[in-house]
């Protein structure tokens, strides 16, 4: 049966899009259109629309409009009817007022932004599905600034709509963490050795958490009883995984190097895994490595380790040697990229791509002081100790919600460094708000009220707030001869109070954590009591509704809060550090002044440039770098690198062969990120090892410095994607970019948008418009738009005559998403268009395709992620034991895709290429040209179809075609061949899609071509502990139930 709270969930956000409602004739097309399928009424028991509407007045509310028509309304949900409460509940110290309700309905931050700022939105609703029958594809454009902010919430809710009511088993597969079995393996052993004598699986997950700073996958947990090469799990009580005991693997028990290898398996009934044949890693083709011929230095392998402490995510091996190179001012052996078993003892080493054993990812291994430990144990048994002589009773610590991105409710800061918090959500805001109804109640009879006549520091009691009728819970902080200072242990704030308003807190009271909790914002660290940053986070924050981005999860959790309730996300953390510029160094272009000695210094492809003049702000920020350059040159250290990347961090980054500013902008993964140099408006896709912190002498220095890059337009001409054609852009790209002599006009500044609209000369004859670039442009053909442009060879138009001289085109040719690009020395990579010599617009040369995906044997299981489902005769897979390869992958291709020239290429059906969707660069197949420039693809990793602009496409290397195409085309096994109904497909969706399942190998039909392959199988979903759900049977009984209904 279809999930009614689903739909109920969906159709508040097609309402609640629309302040004037939405006709009841018009209510199934804003459904289809945000969910890609009608509302089962049918389905879910009424005979028809209007009905179903009428069972819903917490949902909808129905009126009739002026033509008679019946209207729908949204109607105050639950949940913000809790949040509106919750908001009321909430008591400041200083009294001003209550909080703001910024946000009811909290979005996840998606690790790829939809867009661009300021670029269009291609957004689709479509079935996935390959068959004649089912591919349907319907798109909108959007233009981002007119995103409401309740459409943009429903993108973002998605996801986690569909999974709300399902008990995973297994993590949702971000992009970021994969699970890698032989990584996890190698750290469980580390864990074991400390732990000779057997530990609790229960206290597995956190001791996971303190040594490397990343939480134990939960398919671990599952896969333990079958790494009998790694552990040894008893059952001492029970079944109950909390009460089972792990122990370091028996020496007698003989494993050979395949199993260390094998791709997990479920413990879950009716499953008794078999463990494929085909070796899965080349982690036991090292053994036939040559031993080193010398060993390694020790002052090299701890300057090695050193390094890796600095990544916990992760290193690639590749990127050692001028990392090594940077940080120690000295050369790595040259020895050590071809003999990394020398580095066994201090990282794990992984292969994800077995062909190219140079091409491994370092872990490092973590190793605790025991005796540290030993010591913070004994630290905390005194403070339970403490807690346990003022009271009989304990309150269990509050633990940080699971969830990457949780709601939190900002209560203050005095210190960034400690920002008090509270977390929204069941367990949390909601389980406090049922605590203290309780409290009213219970406290509301004479009986239950025992005064607390001799306080103690320390001593947990019961309060009665000014408001009678409220009770809260507090800790007692001093005692007076009178009066008492109380802390609000749920709420954040103290104040000093009569001694008549305390009560023993009864025993039923402490079974829930203290909801107020503190906080640490990233970034701010150096300037954490800096009045300007707490005066800006004051008014930006505090009292709101914000989300929450958690970076390490530790006692005091460092976060990044975001305020998302307009259209456009706030970093709060970047705008509190803005907060610390200096207004007079700002350049800010004034209208009808004209400027000299202009640096063009990149041009957008949407028509858009950055400059800088002459200010004093640029010469300042010339002489901090020139420090930096001279401190970065003398040091001899492994603190500047930069280990924990996060969205607004303001670092270091090579332009040009010297460090500039940079702002991260997005991350892709752990190791790769795209970044701004915020002085030149160029972007870029680097490594992480590539940034560097600001060092301390010059941070503040660099800090108070606003961004010298301008951003303006032409004036008359304008400012969108697609406005302006590719030979345009290179135009004004060759004759604009570093051009001494350029100078400028200012016409109108767009103060919202920060955007100055000028005219641009390449001379000082700025009196005379018709000189400007701007009217060249203007007058020249260039900027006529020619039918499939794209899709043609034909070079660059010669109708305005570009400059030629080398030193002012340098750097025309680099760039990156439509801006110049960064100089960067290619690594790793040779030819990325395949032969050198071939004329623009030519197909690569012939690609040999990656091998076909292993699949076990016929009746064996396999862990897969299904990432498409249409229905159960068509759907697809994915392999879940190789996913953390293919985001490698997608890694190493953003790298060089991103720094690759744009050239025109001649896109042909049935061409394996790359493309770029939302800022990932993607394996594609195309499946079909438009005349319009967009052309449809199909993704061999995901197996999605996508419509894609041909400027994004390129042509795919070699070097990517070593892992196998990831996507798996499906059917279910155990059912007859059927028309499947549309209330059938929904119910299969909600079963399957976006989850790991496990999956039984039925048969397999071959083809000439991977993406032909198709494979029946069976679906279980072993999620549950009681049982495990085979999908086929679910799909029978839902059918019988149609038919009989029917």
């Amino acid at each position: 049966m279809a999930d009614e709270e689903l739909v109920k969930k969906m159709v508040r956000a097609v309402l609640q899009s629309s302040k004037s409602g939405v006709s009841l004739s018009h209510l199934q097309v804003e459904y289809k259109d945000l969910t890609g399928e009608l509302i089962p009424y049918k389905q879910l028991g009424y005979a028809t629309l209007d009905a179903l509407l009428h069972s819903m007045p917490s949902v909808v509310k129905l009126d009739k409009g002026q033509s008679g028509e019946v209207v729908c309304h949204a109607t105050t949900g639950n949940e913000m009817t809790h949040i509106t409460k919750l908001a009321a509940r909430q008591r400041t110290a200083k009294r001003t007022g209550r909080p703001q309700v910024v946000n009811c309905q909290m979005r996840v931050k998606p690790a790829a932004p939809l867009a661009l700022n300021g670029e269009t939105l291609i957004s689709f609703v479509k079935y996935d599905c390959a068959c004649n029958s089912c591919f349907k594809v319907l798109f909108r454009i959007h233009y981002i600034e007119n995103v409401s902010a309740a459409f943009m919430s429903l993108i973002f809710l998605a996801p986690s709509i569909l999974n709300e009511n399902t008990t995973p088993s297994k993590p949702r597969l971000p992009h970021s963490a994969p699970y890698s079995p032989k990584l996890v393996q190698s750290r469980l052993k580390e864990v074991l050795n400390k732990h000779s004598n057997g530990l609790w699986v229960s206290k597995l997950p956190q001791l996971y958490r303190d040594l490397y700073k990343q939480d134990l996958p939960s398919e671990a947990l599952k896969d333990l009883e079958h790494w009998t090469h790694i552990c040894t799990v008893e059952k001492p009580c029970s079944t109950k995984p909390q009460e089972l005991l792990l122990y370091p693997a028996k020496e007698t028990s003989q494993i050979t190097p395949h199993s260390a290898a094998t791709p997990p398996t479920h413990d879950k009934s009716p499953f008794h895994h078999k463990k494929p044949q085909t070796q899965r890693s080349s982690a036991t083709s090292k053994s036939s490595t040559p031993a080193s011929p010398r060993d390694l230095p020790p002052e090299v392998k701890q300057k090695l380790g050193e390094l890796l402490l600095k990544y916990s995510s992760g290193l690639w091996a590749h990127a050692l040697p001028k990392l090594y190179q940077d940080t120690y001012k000295c050369k790595l052996p040259e020895f050590v990229l071809d003999h990394l078993n020398l580095l066994s003892d201090i990282c794990t080493i992984d292969y994800p791509m077995p062909d190219n054993p140079k091409r491994a990812i370092l872990y490092a291994k973590v190793l605790e002081d025991e005796n540290r430990n030993q010591s913070g144990l004994a630290g905390s048994e005194t403070k339970e100790a403490v807690e346990r002589s003022l009271s009989s009773q304990t309150v269990p610590p509050l633990l940080i919600p699971r969830e990457e991105y949780p709601s939190v409710l900002v209560v203050e800061a005095g210190d960034t460094n400690s920002v008090i918090l509270r977390y929204i959500g069941d367990g949390y805001s909601k389980a406090q708000e049922k605590l203290e109804d309780e409290m009213r109640e219970f406290y509301g009879q004479d009986s239950n009220k025992v005064a607390l006549t001799s306080p103690l520091t320390g001593q947990l009691t019961a309060v009665c707030a000014e408001e009678e009728e409220e009770i809260l819970r507090a800790q007692v902080c001093e005692v007076m001869a009178d009066k008492v200072k109380v802390h609000y242990v749920d709420h954040g704030f103290s104040e000093v109070i009569s001694k008549s308003k305390l009560f023993e807190l009864h025993e039923k009271f402490y079974r829930l954590p203290f909801q107020a909790t503190k906080c640490k914002l990233a970034g701010l660290e150096s300037f954490s009591q800096e009045q300007a940053v707490l005066k800006r986070f004051e008014s930006m924050a505090t009292g709101k509704i914000l989300l929450a981005e958690i970076l390490v999860r530790q006692e005091v959790p460092l976060v990044v809060l975001y305020d998302t309730s307009q259209d456009d996300d706030i970093n709060i953390n970047a705008a509190c550090m803005k907060a610390l510029q200096d207004k007079s160094l700002e350049s800010p272009l004034k209208v009808n002044s004209a400027y000299m000695n202009v640096n063009v210094t990149s041009v957008c492809s949407d028509g858009t440039i950055y400059c800088q003049v002459p200010s004093r702000g640029l010469t300042k920020l010339n002489e901090i770098l020139e420090k930096t350059e001279n401190y970065l040159h003398s040091q001899v250290t492994s603190e500047l690198l930069v280990s924990r990347p996060f969205c607004g961090k303001i670092c270091l980054a090579r332009y040009k062969g010297k460090w500039s500013r940079v702002e991260i902008t997005n991350l892709h993964g752990s190791r790769v990120v795209d970044i701004m140099f915020v002085d030149v408006g160029v972007q870029a896709s680097v490594e992480v090892t590539e940034l560097r912190e600001i060092p301390p002498p010059t941070l503040r220095d660099l800090i108070s410095t606003p961004a010298q890059a301008l951003k303006c337009c032409l004036a008359d001409l304008p400012v969108s994607v697609g406005s302006w054609t590719p030979d345009a852009v290179q135009w004004l790209r060759d004759t604009a970019l570093h051009c001494s002599d350029c100078s400028l006009k200012a016409t109108k500044v767009d103060e919202p948008k920060r955007l100055a609209h000028v005219y641009l000369f390449t001379s000082k004859n700025f009196h005379d418009k018709s000189c400007s670039l701007n009217q060249q442009l203007a007058d020249s053909n260039l900027w006529s738009h020619q039918k499939d442009v794209f899709l043609s060879s034909r070079g660059p138009s010669k109708s305005l005559n570009a400059p030629t001289n080398p030193a002012t085109i340098q750097t025309s040719s680099l760039r990156t998403d439509g801006q110049d690009k960064v100089p960067h020395t290619p690594k790793r990579m040779s030819s990325p268009l395949g032969s050198q010599s071939a004329p623009p617009g030519s197909p690569p040369e012939q690609l040999a395709l990656p091998p076909l995906l292993e699949l076990p044997e016929i009746g064996q299981n396999l862990d897969v992620f299904v990432s498409v489902a249409c229905h159960p005769g068509h759907f697809v897979l994915q392999p879940w034991h190789d996913m953390y390869k293919l985001v490698d992958l997608m890694g190493e291709m953003i790298l060089h895709y991103n720094k690759m020239e744009e050239k025109p290429l001649k896109v042909e059906k049935s061409q394996v290429c790359a493309a770029k969707l939302e800022n990932n660069w993607y394996r594609v197949l195309v499946k079909g040209v438009l005349t319009n420039g967009l052309v449809s693809v199909f993704q061999l990793d995901y197996g999605k179809h996508e419509l894609v602009s041909c400027t994004q496409l390129r042509p795919l290397t070699q070097e990517f075609c070593q892992l196998p195409f990831q996507a798996i085309t499906a059917q279910l096994a155990g059912l007859k061949p059927r028309q499947w109904s549309e209330e059938a497909s929904i119910v299969f969706r909600n079963h399957v899609e976006k989850k790991p399942l496990v999956g039984q190998l039925e048969s397999v039909q071959e083809a000439s071509q991977p993406w032909d392959r198709k494979v029946v199988i069976y679906l279980v979903d072993t999620s549950q502990e009681e049982r495990d759900i085979w999908l086929h049977d679910i799909m029978a009984e839902f059918t019988d139930e149609m038919s009989n209904a029917a």
